[in-house]
């Protein structure tokens, strides 16, 4: 099993991980609701499940009958 001769300095180490950096997500805006979400990904608005403009599922009903 491998290890290390020596110690590696904790300023040795930390210039290493300079380069692991936390990415901003990419907010994408509906083109028919407005609302800010995810690419890629549903979101609800109003009731009713969003993708790519289209509407998936529409709970309005359903709420409107029970």
């Amino acid at each position: 099993m491998a290890h290390p001769k020596r110690k590696i300095s904790k300023t040795r180490r930390d210039k290493r991980r300079t380069h692991y950096k936390a990415s901003v997500p990419q907010i994408a805006t509906c083109p028919t609701t407005g609302e800010a979400h995810l690419y890629h990904r549903a979101h609800w608005h109003e009731g009713k499940l969003y993708y790519r403009g289209k509407v998936l599922i529409d709970n309005t009903t359903e709420e409107n009958l029970a």
